[in-house]
């Protein structure tokens, strides 16, 4: 789904309000909690940035020894 700039600063200037409804282009959304409505801010922030990936980078520990056991 496509995006606008005006679409993600609605719902910026919700979240910073407090509110969870969020009203735009003549439509209306209710989100169940500040966390849903977060979540679709940051969704909408990683597809405009071009990052469609839903998973986080993978970090791992490299472990050393001498092969004493």
């Amino acid at each position: 789904m496509s995006w606008t700039q005006g679409e993600l600063e609605a719902l910026r200037r919700a979240y910073a309000a407090g509110t969870l409804r969020v009203s735009y282009d003549g439509r209306s959304v209710d989100y169940g909690s500040a966390a849903d409505l977060l979540s679709r801010i940051r969704t909408i922030e990683r597809e405009m940035a071009g990052n469609t990936s839903s998973k986080l980078p993978m970090a791992g520990f490299a472990g050393f020894g001498r092969g004493e056991r």
